[in-house]
């Protein structure tokens, strides 16, 4: 495993990232996996879509 540069938009370096680091970030995420994970969200922001809207005003027969 290497060293991570990390550079901001305009391309200067912002930090260096030791192997050391990155060594005990991989052991952390062997141990507890959930930490690093990331919450996906599917459909749109903001609950139903505008069809289910429109399908639910409409009147029963």
């Amino acid at each position: 495993m290497h060293e991570v540069k990390v550079y901001d938009h305009s391309g200067n370096l912002k930090e260096v990232i030791s192997i050391n680091a990155l060594n005990k970030r991989e052991n952390q995420q062997i141990d507890n996996p959930t930490i690093f994970s990331k919450k996906k969200r599917f459909g749109r922001l903001g609950g139903k879509s505008v069809k289910s809207h429109e399908k639910s005003k409409a009147p029963n027969n």
